[in-house]
Parts: C-alpha cells; structure tokens; sequence
C-alpha cells in the first residue's frame, strides 16, 4: 500500500513538471517571436498590422513547401523497391486501360443495343462489326446478315423479333428473319422501309411462274414468288375473315397450278356460287352448291379413287413391279365450313359426323395416292372445321382475323412457339390478299396474286386445247366414239334413249339401257331439265381422268 502511494507521488510530481516545462516553453516561444515581429519591423518599418501579416504569410508558405517535399520523397521512396522485378511481373500482369483501349473490338452499335436490351444476346456480349453485312435493298429496307455470340442461335433472336422491331422503332410486321443452312449463328434480317405490300407487286408473267421451283402462292414483302415446293403428298388449308381475299387468292392458285403443274385432275365445289366458275370447263368435276350432301358425295367419290389406286399400289408390290404413276388430282372445295354444319335431328348430326371422319380420310389417306386436298373458310372457329380433319393439313395460310385465337384455329394450337411466328391479327385489313403461310416449319408473310380476267382466260384455254389433242390421241374406246359423235352432231347434250342405239345398244328399257349405257362408258347418265342423257363436257371429263 505505501509502494503505490509512493508511485502515485511520483507520477503527479511528473505531471507538475510536465505542465511547469510547457508553460515555460510557451511563454519563450511567444517571447522569440515577439523579439522576431520587433525586429522585422523595425528593420523593414511597417506598422504592427502589416508586419503580423507579413511573417504569418511568409510561415504559412514555408509549411506548404515543406510539406510538397515531404510527399514527393515518400512516394519516390515507396517505389524504388520494385523497380528491380517490375519486368517480370510485367510479364504475367492483365493490361492495363490503355491496353484494353487498344484490344477492343469494333462492334455494331444499332444491332448489339437491339439484341442485348431485348434479351437475344446477353448483356456483356456483343456484335462484332466485322460479322455484319449490311445491304440496301432501293425501295424495299435494310438487310442485315449477321453472326450472332458463339453460344447463340438463330433462334434467340427469332424469339425476340417483336422487342427487336420496337428497337428498330417499327412494328414486328416491318421485319423478316431467314437462317443459314451452314451455321446456326447466322441471322439474316430485313427491315422494311414501310409497312408490307404498302404498293402492290405487278403479277408474275407466265414465264416466272414456270420456272419458280414449286408452286407460287403470291409475293413475299420483297417482291419475290413465295409458296410450296410441292402439292404431292401435301394439302392446304386457307382461313381468314369475310371479305379479305380469299377467293382471289385461290383462283391464283389454281391458274399457278395449271401453269406449273403440269397435268392434274381439277375437283371443284363452289361454296359461293360463282368464285371458281372461271374453271369450270377444265375441271374433271365442278359443282356449285352449299349442300352438305354434294361435297360429301365428291368425297365419297375420291375416296374411292385413292382405294382403287391403294389396291394398284398393293398390287405391284406383291408382282414386285414398280410403284404406278397416277396423275395427280386437287380437290378445292370454297367455303367448306357450311358443309360441317350439323342440324338438330340425330341424323343430321350423324351425318355431319360421317362427313367430317370421311374428309379427315381424305385428307390423310389419299395422299400416298395423290389426290390432295385444298380447303378454304371464311369462319376459323373452333367449331367450324372439325379438329380431326384441320390437323391432318401440313401447309397452314391464314388471312386477316381479329385475334390471335383465332390465328391458332387455322396455323395449328402450337404455332406461336414455332420460330418466328408471325401474328395473322396483325396485319392490315385493309390491304387484300395478304396473309401468313406456315409451310415446312416457316412463316412467310405473302399477298395473293390478282391476275386479270383476260390471263385467266387465256390460261384456261390453253388448257382446253391441251386436252383436246390429248383426246384425240386416246386409243379407239366407247367413251371416245360417244364423244365423236356428240362432237359431229354439235351437240352438249344427248339423251340415253339416243345415245344407246348409236353405240349398238338394243336394249329398249329406259332403266336397263342406262345400266348397259354406265358399264359400257363407264359414266352414269345424269337426270337433267331435259331429261336423263350425258352431257358432252362429263364425257371429257371422264376421257381425260385417269384412274
């Protein structure tokens, strides 16, 4: 207890000393800087203000000097040490900014901003400038052919084109998207100058036609034919809302297909009444009606053709001979959602039943066969064509609706998640025609060609001569001495009771002469406003069908 009393009087006594030594320090410090201020002021002269002023500036200055070397020493000091080794790890160090700057890639500036804040590529990759080409097409847009990021496809970007073309500051219609069959990184896209088919194209000369590789349906947005390779093994359905050019469309058609075709059976039912009529002398059987019992009998009709060739398919098979030839035969039927309809009785509704399995029949079973169907609504309901039967169709052509459920109901349930889709509610009611094909995977946003009534005619007397000289080198048979006959009598109509007698038919019963008259032609008489007889056009028809 005395030790720390003794140690706590030692160290207060220190303290005291401490205060005394400062205080005296402090007292000759000001005493040296009063004698200091004295002399310069006495030596320079000045009054006491100026001569505060004067050495406080002057001490300020010294201090701001001696702290300017103190900074530069220590910073001289602390990298003298690694100067011996700074070559070597030089050597393994990253580049600094300057090196960056000089490493950096040129990029794109429009499509890397486009691609990575809308997703299609991430947000620290880039386009290359070197990657892109891009071509002026006058009159038409901006086409870029681009690779996309290793560890990116095509499809990013298909995915995103709607986010792309808000971008671009136009509307996801203003832009068409083509892949590469050589990498899955190449993109090609347009970007239209205006909305498409703002102008109309001219129609193809028959010399396009010809030499298109398939079946042209009508212009893309570029101007170029667009369609299908091919119609065999293949059938079409075409949907879209009242009064948007449907019916143009297909009489486009069928004039392509009577170019490029070659030869064909032609199976038309009018559903309006006078849409086809154009063609009706060259077609092997045209009916215009909306009776649901005149398309079920057509169907019926073919339906039994693709089995007569199946059993001809089987038959070379068993002999082990080549497969037979057929020609080929298009069944285009207008409006064909009136002849689904059921009414309230069961049969009717069993009928519209047997309607619906023996066209999904049609369409699916009678391709092998050849026999292709073509099928066209102005309702693309739900319930307007049976399921079983729009499924069965592998190329899709869908006009103008009002929504995108109904765009489902005719392209197929899964047509949005398909590359680049393209929204059929988009497009302007206003401008005819145009519509989204999905043929083989693709969309391809098309307008109808509007040929003139004097090509069309044209087209179909070319046709008509065609089958003439092809009737006159068929070999000698009933059918042809029937329509020699009718042809040197001038006459489209003749009745069984005249024609049986001509052909060596003795028989004077109206019911078995016209048994003996079918099985001898091979065609049943037709009952007509002048009685029961042929017509001369049935008779070419039936000439020129093949099997």
């Amino acid at each position: 207890m005395g030790k720390k009393r003794h140690d706590y009087d030692r160290r207060e006594s220190r303290e005291g000393d401490d205060i005394y030594a400062h205080t005296a320090g402090a007292i000759g410090g000001l005493g040296m800087a009063l004698a200091v201020l004295i002399a310069i002021k006495t030596k320079l002269g000045l009054s006491w203000p100026a001569t505060i002023l004067l050495t406080a500036g002057a001490l300020v200055a010294l201090g701001y000097a001696a702290w300017w070397v103190k900074t530069r020493v220590m910073r001289w000091w602390a990298r003298k040490p690694a100067e011996a080794p700074s070559v070597t790890l030089n050597q393994e160090s990253p580049p600094g900014p300057t090196d960056d700057a000089e490493m950096a890639i040129p990029t794109h500036p429009e499509l890397t901003a486009a691609l990575t804040r809308t997703g299609a590529i991430g947000k620290d990759e880039v386009v290359p400038l070197a990657d892109v080409r891009t071509e002026e097409l006058p009159g038409i847009g901006t086409q870029y052919t681009f690779l996309v990021p290793k560890g990116r496809t095509h499809e990013d970007v298909a995915k995103q084109l709607g986010p792309i073309a808000s971008m671009f500051g136009v509307t996801r219609l203003h832009l068409k998207l083509e892949t590469s069959r050589n990498t899955e990184r190449e993109v090609k896209l347009l970007k239209l100058h205006e909305p498409p088919f703002t102008r109309p194209f001219t129609a193809p000369a028959r010399h396009e036609i010809e030499t298109f590789a398939g079946i042209p349906l009508g212009h893309d947005v570029t101007g170029r034919l667009a369609g299908v390779p091919t119609f065999d093994k293949a059938s079409l359905l075409v949907a879209g809302m009242t009064q948007m050019g449907k019916t143009t469309l297909v009489n486009g058609l069928i004039t392509c297909l009577l170019i490029a075709y070659g030869e064909f059976e032609l199976y038309l039912l009018d559903g309006k009444f006078c849409g086809l009529t154009r063609f009706e002398p060259i077609a092997t059987r045209y009916e215009s009606s909306d009776d649901p019992a005149v398309f079920w009998s057509m169907v019926q009709e073919l339906n039994k053709r693709a089995d007569s060739r199946y059993e001809e398919i089987k038959e070379a098979i068993r002999n082990r001979q080549p497969a037979p030839k057929f020609k080929p035969v298009i069944f285009i039927v207008d409006e064909a959602a009136d002849f689904f309809a059921s009414g309230a009785t069961n049969e009717e509704k069993d009928q519209a039943r047997q309607i619906a399995e023996d066209t999904r029949s049609l369409v699916s079973k009678s391709l092998e066969s050849g026999i292709s169907s073509v099928l066209m609504t102005q309702r693309p309901s739900t319930n307007a064509i049976p399921v079983v039967v729009r499924d069965q169709f592998l190329y899709r052509l869908c006009l103008y609706v009002a929504s995108s459920g109904t765009a489902k109901v005719a392209l197929g349930d899964t047509y949005f998640e398909t590359v680049a889709p393209i929204n059929p509610a988009l497009l302007d009611p206003e401008i005819k025609g145009q519509g989204v094909l999905f043929a083989n995977g693709t969309s391809t946003l098309i307008r109808g060609f509007n040929f003139s009534d004097e090509f069309i005619w044209g087209v179909v007397d070319s046709v008509q001569s065609q089958q003439q000289v092809t009737l006159l080198k068929a070999p000698e048979s009933p059918l042809k001495q029937a329509i020699e006959l009718m042809q040197a009598r001038e006459v489209a109509f003749i009745k069984t009771a005249e024609l049986g007698p001509l052909l060596g038919i003795k028989e004077t019963l109206p019911s078995e002469l016209g048994k003996k008259l079918k099985e001898l032609l091979g065609v049943a008489p037709e009952a007509t406003n002048q009685g029961r007889g042929y017509k001369l056009a049935t008779l070419k028809r039936a000439a020129l069908s093949g099997s």
